[in-house]
């Protein structure tokens, strides 16, 4: 995968696939430390522990349609060429939280991409799902949720197609007011 805007979306589609009604993002990245952490945490099925240590293989998968999944084993390799990690923890009927870490200043580090509008796309097109997101930096952090959201929204639902523009403007607005980098 090219960026991770593209990253998170995936393991998003693998929360929602797995039936999580809460997913958690964080992201955050301090370039004076070196760091850069994508933490999703979801309240889904969760894995057992056989399956999570072959999870990471792009043999592994519970999909029916085809036999091979590469989201993971990207993420995972995407991490590792800057000298970071990949890490799954999961619990059967608890959820799973993935963390990736991942050396911003390293020249193969994927850059961010469209971080905004994936977000703000994943929280207007699954309105049952209640998303958390926070962004931090070394100086500040910014947080949004499906709740805030639809309480801002009075009444609109938030999977109105007027609502997408609006979600993206707020979160990429505060990410530049953040510095965060996108």
């Amino acid at each position: 995968m090219r960026d991770l805007s593209l990253h998170l979306l995936d393991i998003a589609q693998n929360s929602i696939a797995a039936q999580a009604t809460k997913i958690d993002v964080h992201l955050e990245i301090n370039p004076k430390l070196d760091y850069l952490a994508l933490i999703i945490s979801d309240n889904g099925k969760g894995m057992n522990a056989e399956f999570l240590q072959q999870i990471t293989s792009p043999f592994t998968t519970t999909r029916t349609t085809r036999k091979v999944g590469l989201g993971l084993p990207l993420l995972m390799q995407n991490a590792e060429r800057t000298g970071g990690y990949l890490e799954i923890t999961s619990s059967v009927g608890k959820g799973t939280t993935l963390r990736a870490v991942f050396h911003p200043n390293h020249i193969d580090c994927p850059p961010m991409g469209d971080i905004a509008g994936v977000a703000a796309q994943l929280i207007c097109s699954f309105p049952n799902i209640s998303f958390s997101f926070s962004f931090k930096t070394d100086t500040s952090e910014f947080s949004i949720t499906t709740l805030e959201i639809a309480q801002a929204l009075e009444g609109i639902p938030i999977n109105d197609t007027s609502v997408f523009p609006l979600v993206k403007q707020v979160i990429e607005s505060s990410l530049e007011e953040l510095k965060f980098p996108v």
